[in-house]
């Protein structure tokens, strides 16, 4: 008795429907058959079922919601890879447009910006009766400059010092800022924020979605941290 070769079978198949098989090169670019190609083998499975055993109506529907599931999947994952590569690409666009401005930090180390100014903050938690900023090289420890700031209101309070002597800009020195201030309870130190330059940016690698930047005096950090640009 003659056997039937199942491959053979299955050529036959396809080629009655129109479907023609994969090749060893075709396999590399597809795996699977598409929605046309589905339809059209469900379409003959039904015309040739066995009409004393028709395939179960949950059978059918089970078929086709498969087939719905498998292909909703991949239009879902095609939607996010192309929403995931063009958030890289804002990101990307983010990190350079940070390139050649200053970025607000905590910290007392600041140099002249190219205007030659010097900038900050001070974040007061409540009202102080005095609110005094003195500038001095952080490394010899010279006083360069002293601003008394007067009586301030909670909240936030700028400073800037613009009048910076032209050997102090071309020295390009790290500058310490120190602030004291006064709740009712004598002087105190308070911490400031200052304006940093942003030498360099890129965005997080692998599975990371951070931009970073790095901050001259105060090293690499992401870009959510930072308060303010100027």
């Amino acid at each position: 008795m003659s056997s039937i070769d199942p491959s053979a079978a299955q050529t036959a198949l396809f080629e009655k429907l129109g479907i023609s098989k994969n090749t060893d090169a075709q396999k590399a670019n597809s795996d699977s058959l598409g929605q046309s190609d589905f339809l059209k083998l469900m379409t003959t499975q039904l015309q040739n079922q066995d009409p004393f055993a028709p395939m179960d109506n949950g059978d059918f529907i089970a078929q086709m919601a498969q087939f719905s599931t498998v292909t909703g999947i991949e239009e879902v994952n095609s939607s996010l890879k192309t929403l995931v590569d063009k958030f890289d690409q804002g990101r990307i666009a983010t990190a350079s447009n940070l390139l050649g401005h200053s970025v607000l930090v905590p910290g007392n180390i600041s140099r002249p910006d190219d205007k030659g100014e010097l900038h900050g903050v001070l974040d007061l938690p409540q009202a102080t009766s005095m609110a005094r900023v003195v500038i001095s090289d952080a490394d010899s420890g010279e006083e360069l400059n002293v601003m008394d700031l007067g009586p301030q209101a909670a909240g936030l309070v700028g400073f800037s010092w613009k009048n910076i002597p032209e050997e102090i800009q071309n020295s390009n020195r790290r500058i310490q800022i120190n602030a004291t201030i006064n709740f009712g309870e004598g002087p105190q130190e308070l911490n400031p924020s200052v304006y940093a330059r942003v030498l360099s940016a890129s965005i997080g690698s692998g599975n990371s979605e951070s931009v970073l930047i790095d901050v001259e005096d105060f090293g690499e950090m992401d870009v959510s941290s930072a308060v303010n640009f100027r």
